[in-house]
């Protein structure tokens, strides 16, 4: 008779530990009273969700527990996030009601969990992948980005603890992960979570070729790591000798990107060589010195290795819309191999694994204006209701996979677009309005159709005619949501307009 309460004893403690993980975590960066309120959020979890448990046995509110710590450690979150991660299935799944969230802490906590609560059915167990829903979801990108952040923490505990479930929800969860989870940390600059997503997914959908990649990368690992320490031996010396302040490591490449080269490629997995990254992370006096000693750096390593001049990846002058600063450089080893070398500041660094909320961090507060922009791009798109959802989908979907290219207007002021992007979308980018006027434009001062793709650096003046109006043919060519959205919604009005034209030639008569 005594051993369920045994059972309950150590769940307690089980959950205490827990517990005492998320509050050192969050010792340096909450205030005595977010403390305190971080305590309340907890208890009420607790209260809330005392009789429920998960899948696999365990007391369901180890789940939020869970998703509060990803938020503070890996995520390095505010205390409300945290706050609101604890508290994020207490409105769904239970009698708490998002009164009693306002009334027991604040508003803003309130707005926070009502949007996790509102996006939470979207992809829920037992419903397939809604468009309608999806559009509603990102739209909660531009009430609180937090929304989303804790969100992706959500999906993130809910993968690495997929294990507990039937096979085919196992599979309906990986896909939607795949599909849009790991896109989404992608593109709000969460590298090391976007990677795991992917990885997790991967594990699911293909388990045996994931197994076998892992199996493989296994039995190189110590060939592997003779490889790096020899490879990183002179460098070291070399920058030492400079004086700078660094960590060097290799670092092996996802389980998921191996996969990919495999299956787009056609390459076998003996022929990959990039099957690691060499990393160096740089101690800068101060932020001023971060690009001259990233250079310096760089300057390094092509005294020892000779570089591949089309592999230099420049993300100090022009960071990606995520945040992401770094030196990409790609060089001959003297084995023969190429290896790929990052180089990048502890602060870029930061930035790379924790994306957002890093960027607050150092902004004080304030997002960048980069995803600032494309966040309101995204909200325009998903405003017209006049597109289809399944459009919305793929518009979005291709937004947030699609690689930059940074191109600049007659006076010099710099654009980001999507990869592939066409001097018509460049017109659209700098105003819907120039855009359904474009009837040309001018690339290098060199005359260019309005098909005509853009290359990293280019400089666009766009040429205009007060006659032209936007045609069928334009949706071949143009690749960018913003663009695609404008015409889509202005051939509708035309053929409104003619439909209203012809009804009232038709009464006339």
């Amino acid at each position: 008779m005594d051993a369920p309460l045994i059972d309950l004893v150590e769940e307690k403690k089980m959950i205490l530990k827990e517990y005492g993980g998320l509050l050192r975590s969050l010792k340096k960066n909450a205030s005595p009273q977010e403390k305190k309120m971080v305590r309340t959020a907890f208890e009420l979890a607790m209260e809330s969700h005392k009789d429920m448990r998960r899948k696999s046995g365990e007391p369901y509110v180890l789940h939020p527990i869970a998703v509060a710590r990803i938020a503070s450690e890996e995520m390095g979150l505010d205390a409300t996030s945290v706050i609101c991660a604890l508290l994020h299935d207490t409105v769904e799944d239970t009698e708490v009601t998002l009164e009693e969230v306002e009334r027991i802490f604040n508003k803003e906590i309130s707005k926070i969990v009502d949007g996790l609560t509102k996006i939470s059915g979207v992809f829920d167990l037992n419903s397939s992948i809604q468009a309608e829903n999806f559009r509603k979801l990102l739209l909660t990108l531009n009430d609180d980005i937090r929304v989303i952040l804790i969100k992706l923490a959500d999906r993130l505990h809910n993968m690495r603890t997929l294990d507990s479930l039937k096979r085919e929800k196992q599979l309906k969860i990986a896909s939607e992960t795949s599909f849009l989870y790991a896109p989404l940390a992608h593109r709000m600059g969460l590298y090391a979570m976007k990677t795991e997503l992917e990885d997790l997914s991967l594990k699911y959908t293909e388990p045996d070729l994931y197994r076998d990649i892992a199996q493989k990368l296994q039995e190189k690992k110590k060939e592997r790591a003779k490889f790096i320490a020899d490879f990183i031996k002179p460098l070291k010396e070399e920058l030492e000798k400079r004086g700078f302040n660094f960590d060097i490591y290799g670092r092996p490449k996802s389980i998921y990107s191996i996969y990919n080269k495999i299956k787009h490629k056609g390459v076998p997995f003996e022929e990959i060589y990039d099957l690691f990254a060499i990393r160096i992370i740089l101690k800068s006096a101060s932020v001023d010195k971060e690009k001259s000693d990233c250079w310096g750096v760089y300057s390094a390593i092509t005294d020892i290795y000779h570089p591949n001049p089309d592999r230099l990846r420049d993300w100090l002058s022009n960071p990606k819309t995520n945040g992401y600063e770094a030196l990409h450089t790609t060089v001959m080893s003297t084995t023969g191999k190429w290896v790929e070398i990052q180089i990048r500041t502890e602060r870029m660094h930061e930035i790379a694994e924790k994306g957002f909320a890093a960027h607050w961090k150092y902004k004080e507060g304030s997002s960048d204006n980069a995803m600032d922009e494309w966040l309101e791009k995204i909200h325009g798109v998903l405003s017209n209701t006049d597109t289809s959802a399944l459009d919305v989908v793929n518009d979005f979907k291709h937004e947030l996979f699609s690689e930059e290219i940074f191109v600049f207007t007659p006076k010099g002021d710099l654009k980001r677009l999507r990869k592939g992007a066409t001097a018509l979308d460049f017109a659209f980018e700098i105003h819907s309005g120039v855009g359904k006027k474009c009837i040309g434009a001018k690339v290098n001062t060199k005359l260019v159709p309005l098909s005509h793709v853009m290359k990293n650096g280019d400089q666009v003046e766009i040429l205009t005619s007060n006659k032209q109006v936007p045609n069928e043919d334009w949706l071949n060519f143009v690749v960018t949501a913003k663009a695609r959205s404008v015409i889509k919604q202005s051939l509708k009005e035309d053929k409104k307009k003619i439909s209203i034209e012809g009804k009232i030639r038709w009464s006339a008569n």
